[in-house]
């Protein structure tokens, strides 16, 4: 399967909002997301409108979208972080970031580098950025995940944290300056 990977429009809020939906529906969700279905359902036009309209421009968020054809199969958002400013547990960045967060690649496509390929954008945008790696955490349960972020160059960083999801682990992939638009 041939994938494309590009940022998120504004104008596709309801596309986004949909993968969003599917994405807290599945199996693994409880240990992969901090919202449940129901918190994300309930949320106005208004709110997915905003988000997808800061997804789509600008340095500090950007979310990736991996297309099939016409179908969404994946996507991913990063969020960018200031020093001194609370990341999305709460915690104080101490060194500015790129957190990876809202992985998501629906399970029929799944093990055909869309993960892969979505990873490549996001270190490709932060890299262009000026960022040294990209940040993420996972649920220490959640080793379908582990194991796709370390296919994808991502290594444990030794730092593990109790969330609102339980017990995390964080990974970290380097971004090396000199492999500018060569990919992972």
């Amino acid at each position: 399967m041939s994938v494309v990977v590009r940022r998120v429009r504004a104008d596709e809020w309801r596309r986004a909002r949909d993968l969003r939906l599917e994405a807290v529906r599945d199996p693994a969700a409880r240990i992969a997301f901090l919202h449940s279905y129901e918190e994300e359902a309930a949320r106005e036009d208004a709110f997915w409108q905003s988000r997808a309209r800061g997804a789509a421009v600008g340095a500090e968020v950007a979310q990736f979208v991996a297309e099939s054809g016409e179908d969404w199969v994946g996507t991913l958002s990063v969020l960018r972080r200031e020093a001194g400013t609370p990341d999305h547990h709460g915690r104080i960045v101490e060194t500015p970031r790129a957190d990876v967060v809202g992985v998501y690649v629906r399970p029929d496509s799944r093990g055909e580098g869309t993960i892969e390929a979505l990873f490549d954008a996001a270190a490709q945008w932060t890299r262009r950025l000026g960022d040294g790696s990209l940040m993420l955490d996972v649920h220490v349960d959640n080793v379908r995940a582990q194991a796709a972020y370390r296919r994808c160059g991502f290594a444990e960083t030794g730092l593990r944290f109790t969330g609102s999801i339980g017990p995390e682990l964080e990974m970290a992939f380097a971004l090396d300056a000199d492999a500018a638009g060569e990919g992972k």
